[in-house]
């Protein structure tokens, strides 16, 4: 029998030393754990024991045989909480291990997660990164409204919009109405149902399917419906929601009814599902883009003078504006940062990761969107893009080029191919440009140079920055401090 969840009640943090030994207590929790999602949990766990054990204590232990969890343990029994806010390091270690968390989808660990950000924001209640980890946790747990709180107030704490908040914002709220709407129709279409909404859902509802299981929908449906209406008014967490509501329009979908009625709920069901998970789209037609394919942007490129400007360190203190904006195509990264005098001031094509939304509104000739999953990358698309800001748009050809058209495959190449690496390497093998020049290609030796928002984002390990400088460096032609020329 299906039984509707008790409401959540999240383990709710704020003092470090809590959150600490929590920590450490799921970190015991994941010893021997063949999730993948748990393993790099765990990883990360074990670093912020060894940033704790660092600014922590006046003098870092060993690690003792016991392991990482004893000490981490220890360290919290026997240690003072530093004074004030939370040093750097140990804050950053912290959010690492919220998000590692919040990917694991979990209860455990979505708990966690929010244990984490509480710990942040009263430590550092303007902390952007800490209410945007608090709001994802909580939309996670299904408490929507306190999420929608949480991800206003990061707004109100950048002027960077780079992870598409306020799109999540607005697809929350307009799913929250059109859920409303649904079940008000439902109410409408069973008037007795009223009658049931004030009992306690699970046993509504377990009354309505025995009902329906001996053939009579006329007095199950008032129940299952009032069951529904009672989740509602407690604020049940959206998921219990969701699958009940789910549930009843499968049951009523074999039953010999109005159609029209059932194809309106289920019209309405829909929408909701469908801008929860995906976002609302003010314009489909994204102002009017032009899709091209791999054959198209060949075409666009040939026979042109290409420069491709690295976000880093080097590029800010290069005063080679200038000399960048005499190339006939610019091509520039995810976050990338102008400042004229240095970086130029033009961008022809602007080639990101769909997982970020930085820059997505500069006016741009091309946009490329790389992404691996094309669902995701779909997804990223029609919540990311802002119509007008692009003439071109790379289809689905364009979408992850080294994978994709090299069909290079991770036993050939493991990491995961940076942005550069997918942009570079396209045009390498297009070869129709008598100039293709790196600038301040240093593999972020110097450091990033990006927009603000983004200077905080780590520069991730997942990619093999090695292996790419090895793969132009055998393909330059000539090499300066600051240009790397393969044509």
């Amino acid at each position: 029998m299906t039984r509707v969840q008790n409401r959540r009640t999240p383990a709710r943090g704020g003092e470090l030393e809590d959150c600490l030994r929590a920590c450490a207590v799921h970190s015991g929790k994941l010893v021997g754990s063949l999730d993948r999602r748990r393993t790099e949990l765990a990883e990360q766990l074990r670093k912020l024991l060894v940033v704790f054990s660092t600014t922590g204590t006046s003098a870092p232990a060993p690690v003792p045989a016991q392991g990482a969890t004893a000490l981490l343990k220890r360290a919290v029994k026997g240690a003072t909480a530093p004074a004030g806010s939370i040093p750097a390091d140990l804050l950053d270690a912290l959010l690492a291990v919220g998000n590692k968390a919040l990917e694991c989808g979990y209860d455990d660990e979505l708990n966690l997660a929010l244990q984490i950000s509480d710990t942040v924001l009263a430590e550092r209640k303007n902390s952007r990164a800490g209410w945007r980890l608090r709001a994802r946790a909580l939309e996670a747990l299904g408490d929507e409204p306190e999420a929608v709180q949480a991800y206003e107030r990061y707004l109100e704490l950048t002027s960077e919009d780079g992870f598409g908040v306020a799109a999540r914002i607005t697809g929350l709220r307009r799913a929250a109405e059109r859920e409303r709407e649904l079940l008000a129709l439902l109410q409408r279409q069973c008037p007795r149902a009223a009658d049931f909404a004030r009992g306690p859902a699970t046993d509504v509802w377990a009354e309505g399917l025995a009902l329906h299981a001996l053939g009579d929908w006329d007095a199950a449906e008032p129940r299952l419906v009032g069951a529904l209406l009672a989740l509602s008014a407690d604020e049940a967490p959206v998921a219990d929601r969701q699958e009940l509501l789910s549930q009843y329009l499968d049951l009523r979908t074999g039953i010999a009814a109005d159609p029209t009625a059932l194809t309106e709920a289920v019209a309405l069901y829909a929408e909701q599902r469908r801008i929860r998970m995906r976002g609302p789209v003010a314009d489909p037609t994204v102002g009017g883009v032009q899709w091209i394919s791999l054959g198209e942007f060949r075409n666009q490129i040939a026979g042109k003078s290409i420069c491709l400007i690295a976000n880093s360190g080097r590029v800010g203190e290069s005063s080679m504006g200038t000399q960048i904006d005499d190339y006939d195509l610019v091509v520039r990264f995810n976050s990338y940062r102008i400042d004229p005098g240095h970086t130029g001031s033009r961008t022809d094509i602007h080639a990101t990761i769909h997982k970020h939304g930085f820059n997505w509104d500069r006016p741009v000739t091309t946009r490329l969107v790389f992404g691996g999953v094309s669902g995701d990358w779909k997804h990223s698309l029609r919540n990311r893009l802002v119509p007008g800001a692009q003439q071109y748009l790379g289809d689905e050809s364009l979408r992850w080029p080294v994978r994709n058209i090299g069909r290079v495959g991770n036993d050939v190449w493991s990491g995961i191919p940076t942005t550069g690496f997918n942009m570079l390497w396209l045009l390498d093998f297009l070869d129709v440009s008598p100039t293709l020049d790196l600038i301040g290609f240093d593999f972020y030796e110097s450091g990033a140079y990006r927009v603000q928002e983004a200077m905080k984002l780590a520069i991730t390990s997942v990619h093999e920055y090695t292996s790419e400088k090895a793969w132009v460096m055998e393909r330059a032609q000539s090499v300066t401090d600051l240009r790397i020329s393969l044509r």
